[in-house]
């Protein structure tokens, strides 16, 4: 596939699934939009509003002016409190608004992506205040597609209404969460040289991985059965997800939604540093 080719795979991913986004809001009685998410202190409202807030700044949308209340217990660090502006703000916008934003911004957008001249490698800046910062094109977009589906599948949850578990963008994201996974054991969980852990993913987009420890300490993964390993992860691809973007920490799982085997010590440590998302 060449470079071109990944920018339009990315491109195709973030349009289904923002698009299902809206679609799932359509219809929507008003009173849902005020149902709590997994994200901290966030209704199903507020994750629209994360997801508008930050596609209207990829557009070069004017931050809100909007004084932030001192008392939100979820907010507890300067990364979270300049996300939770432009959420705040639209916390008094009906239903209507919200839908009618969107699908607005989701116009714009598509637009601003299908007229791009930017190359797949070309360095781009990510709009985020203070915390700017540069990154290749195709990793911009590849990233975007992470955020938008994981909040879709936020959504979801909160709603109950699950869907597209296996969607082209939950594919982006698998390999996207799956690229830190080396580094959550080798380096976030100290596993020693030499060790060998399983991860068996079930569900709707099943896969088995292997993470290796090399002498050096180095992780690096890859799909070939490893016998006898140090330990082996056995779980769901919701669960996992969940796990992968901080939604729910291991011991929150229900009864039976993770096996665990061989060095429970190590397993636990690698638990613990699993979130690869703020």
């Amino acid at each position: 596939m060449t470079d071109n080719q990944v920018v339009q795979t990315y491109t195709d991913a973030w349009t289904h699934s923002i698009e299902s986004i809206s679609e799932l809001l359509a219809l929507l009685p008003a009173d849902s939009w005020n149902r709590p998410t997994e994200c901290p202190g966030w209704s199903v409202r507020d994750v629209v509003s994360h997801v508008i807030a930050v596609e209207s700044e990829l557009l070069g949308d004017p931050r809100p002016i909007h004084s932030l209340p001192r008392d939100l217990f979820h907010v507890k660090n300067d990364v979270q409190r300049y996300l939770e502006l432009p959420v705040d703000k639209r916390r008094c916008h009906t239903a209507p608004e919200m839908t009618a934003e969107l699908e607005y911004v989701i116009i714009r957008r598509s637009r601003a992506l299908r007229n791009a001249t930017t190359g797949p490698d070309d360095t781009v800046g990510f709009p985020a205040g203070p915390f700017s910062y540069d990154l290749p094109y195709q990793e911009l977009l590849r990233r975007r597609v992470l955020d938008v589906w994981v909040h879709e599948q936020d959504l979801r949850r909160a709603l109950q209404l699950p869907g597209n578990l296996d969607s082209p963008a939950a594919q982006v994201a698998r390999d996207l969460l799956l690229a830190g996974l080396p580094k959550v054991v080798a380096k976030a969980a100290g596993a020693p040289a030499g060790s060998t852990v399983v991860v068996d993913v079930t569900g709707p987009l099943e896969f088995l991985r292997t993470v290796r420890v090399d002498a050096t300490g180095r992780g690096s993964i890859d799909s070939q059965v490893s016998l006898g390993p140090d330990v082996q992860l056995t779980v769901g691809w919701e669960d996992y997800l969940r796990l992968a973007t901080g939604r729910v920490r291991a011991d929150g799982l229900p009864a039976g939604a993770l096996t665990v085997d061989g060095d429970r010590e190590l397993a636990d440590r690698i638990l613990a540093s699993f979130s690869l998302t703020p």
